[in-house]
């Protein structure tokens, strides 16, 4: 058993950003938490998630699994995307680096080409980044991923033991910690779609490890991969008095979404719950750290893809070994470039040089941060540059296109019943002030919002002189967080291809593994700066391992075998597989 200090901070003051090392003059209370030497880690993710379920105040749905966690775990209402959209968000999670650092901002850089007029590319992040698994995978732990990707860059052989709808905790060997990442996709946006069904893909968490087993129409598209609203459990009356939020028109067509919204989170919880069951049966309970979160806000218009809170802020919910410090609630700042370094930092590794977040928990446990900071570039078809950073209380907002209104026209989020209300209801007139904030016709060059008065963000103080002084404060933090990053938001999207690409015409490609065979073992290197190699063994009997494992020591393989080898940075397309034969 390790035991890990915790700081529990009782009042601070803070000198600078958490991109450089703080002091705190706080009072600092410690307590002690004991976890197992090696603990596995499992994170429960869902999708586009507000804070709409009973632990953060919201008793609208009935949600018993997510519900046990928090009362036996730790809740945490401040946890912001870097993003609000999937793929950029995912990329910082993946990497511990912000999307607009490393080229990953765009939302996606492999779409949409024909509107864009751009090939499609990768993110590219400095040369000894790795994804975050692969370095738990090299601490010994079997890394698994069921199954959602969305990096902004094809994931290297090396990333994972298993990335599938079959990946599982079961497959890994006896007595191995292992770090499993479970996705649900109940509660996307497209699930506010009509005609309104739920996924059939669920179903894959109560076969999870029998690779035997087929479900119905899996990979069909998701408008053809869904039951009919007759088949769909109802978990929540229709005429339920939802709290619909000022910036929604409250009419029937919102309060339907409104009960999509809830119903599909009811769902998403029995999703929850069969995978906790698994770890139960297994008996690995309280050897496991369980996180649950969200990929960043809201599915409802005006929250998803916004840099709003409604966009960004998403639940936290971490349940410790044996309960420790169950029940409580935990206010820090936190951002999802935190999760890679507080991964490293809860099995004992200092977080990499190179990530940009900070460990919340375990052995290197930063002081906590005093901001967190977000972009909105392009999103489909439709550009904008938008940059924001917040403190505990106050939200402030930089408009690189202030001629330019708020609204994108984006057909995937036109789906949305209530985003054709809205429409509806503003070419007729029939939208207050509040919700046609959203359609202005160009935008402040600044913002400034209290995020505690005015949790909405619909009042901009920006121009108000009793909040100069706040208004300079976190100016001049976006242009220090800027600059330390390496973020230009004015750079357009084919420069930025440009760059990444080193004035390159195409995407760049990892070179081919060199492979030497001495004394009895084979060796592999590769010129690629910051390739990872990957490999598997066929013995002569035709057996191969399931997974690709990492090189990083030379190999003995059994006489008649064949390596199979790929080397693969992460942004270049991977080397063509090299075999060796023995």
């Amino acid at each position: 058993m390790k035991i890990i200090k915790i700081l529990i901070l009782a009042s601070c003051c803070f000198s600078s950003c958490h991109l450089k090392k703080e002091k705190s003059t706080a009072a600092k209370i410690v307590t002690e938490l004991q976890l197992p030497e090696r603990p596995n880690i499992l994170w429960l993710v869902t999708e586009d998630m507000g804070a709409y379920i009973p632990p953060f105040g919201d008793s609208t749905i009935v949600t018993p699994n997510l519900s046990r966690i928090a009362k036996e775990g730790v809740i945490y209402p401040n946890l912001y995307s870097p993003s609000g959209v999937c793929a950029p968000s995912r990329a910082a999670i993946a990497t511990g680096m912000y999307p607009s650092s490393i080229g990953a901002n765009h939302m996606r850089t492999d779409s949409y080409t024909e509107v864009t007029g751009l090939p499609p590319y990768e993110a590219v992040p400095p040369s000894d980044v790795k994804m975050i698994s692969e370095w738990m995978r090299l601490q010994g732990y079997y890394c698994t991923n069921n199954y959602k990707t969305d990096y902004q860059f094809k994931a290297p052989v090396t990333a994972w033991d298993e990335s599938s709808p079959y990946a599982h905790w079961r497959n890994r060997e006896d007595n191995q910690p292992f770090f499993a990442v479970f996705n649900f996709t109940d509660t996307h946006e497209s699930g506010l779609f009509e005609p309104y069904g739920l996924r059939e893909i669920e179903t894959r968490l109560y076969h999870a490890g029998d690779k035997d087993y087929k479900w119905k129409n899996f990979g069909a598209s998701h408008a053809n991969n869904r039951m009919t609203e007759e088949e769909t459990p109802k978990h929540l009356d229709k005429n339920t008095n939802f709290s619909i939020p000022p910036y929604l028109a409250d009419t029937e067509v919102t309060r339907r979404d409104m009960w999509k919204l809830y119903n599909n989170i009811a769902e998403m919880d029995l999703q929850v719950g069969a995978v906790l069951k698994q770890l139960e049966d297994d008996g690995l309970l309280e050897n496991t750290i369980i996180v649950f979160y969200g990929d960043h806000g809201g599915p409802l218009p005006r929250e998803k893809r916004l840099i709003y809170d409604s966009g960004l802020n998403t639940p936290m919910i971490i349940r410790f070994p044996h309960k420790i410090k169950a029940g409580t609630k935990d206010s820090e700042l936190i951002s999802f470039v935190d999760f890679a370094p507080t991964l490293l930092s809860l099995i004992d590794e200092a977080p990499k040089e190179y990530m940009q977040g900070q460990a919340f928990l375990g052995k290197y446990k930063a002081e906590v941060r005093k901001y967190i900071y977000a972009a909105a570039d392009r999103f489909d078809g439709f550009t904008d540059a938008i940059r924001a950073v917040r403190d505990k209380q106050y939200k402030y907002i930089r408009n690189y296109r202030p001629e330019q209104g708020y609204y994108l026209p984006i057909d995937y989020r036109e789906k949305i019943p209530s985003m054709q209300e809205l429409l509806k209801l503003r070419d007729e007139g029939k939208l207050n002030n509040i919700q046609m904030q959203w359609f202005r016709d160009h935008k402040p060059k600044e913002e400034l919002f209290d995020c505690k008065a005015d949790p909405f963000e619909l009042n901009n103080l920006a121009d108000n002189p009793a909040y100069k002084n706040k208004l300079d404060e976190l100016s001049t933090e976006m242009d220090r967080w800027l600059n330390a990053i390496g973020d230009n938001p004015n750079l357009k999207e084919d420069e930025l291809i440009n760059k990444l690409w080193s004035g390159q015409d195409s995407q760049p490609k990892t070179k081919e593994p060199i492979i030497t065979f001495e004394n009895g073992k084979v060796s592999v290197s590769c010129e690629t700066e910051g390739a990872s190699i990957g490999f598997k063994v066929i013995t002569r009997y035709g057996n191969t391992s399931e997974s690709w494992k990492i090189y990083h020591n030379p190999i003995t393989i059994p006489e008649g075998s064949t390596v199979k080898i790929q080397a693969h940075r992460i942004g270049y397309v991977p080397s063509k597989t090299v075999e060796f034969n023995k």
